[in-house]
């Protein structure tokens, strides 16, 4: 698994599967940088990894999650997913997002997620 197609696709299919967690631990770099919209940048992958389990922890219900659209670049992929779960904090959320990779030595370096608020 070379290119950032098969590494995108990868990684969408393991969310899919409910392996998230198992993704980013493979696929996303050390020195790994994560954003919401324009939230702070949270870094590092201990940092990020604790924020996708608390994402995850908080998810009470689970109606879908479907990838849209792909975009492969030189060294920047792009996927839009389309979401339908209810947290327990921000309550129920079906929506369409942006996530914008840019890779580094194989990995994910950097992700911002682009949504409506």
């Amino acid at each position: 698994m070379n290119t950032l197609i098969e590494k995108i696709s990868t990684i969408n299919d393991m969310i899919l599967q409910g392996k998230a967690l198992e993704a980013f631990d493979e696929f996303y770099h050390n020195d790994v940088i994560m954003q919401e919209n324009d939230n702070p940048e949270v870094l590092g992958k201990k940092a990020n990894r604790q924020r996708e389990e608390d994402f995850f922890a908080s998810i009470t219900e689970f109606r879908g999650a479907k990838p849209l659209k792909i975009t492969v670049g030189e060294s920047t992929t792009m996927v839009e997913w389309h979401f339908d779960y209810t947290h327990k904090d921000w309550g129920v959320k079906n929506y369409t997002q942006v996530a914008v990779q840019d890779w580094k030595d194989g990995k994910v370096i950097r992700e911002k997620f682009y949504y409506g608020s």
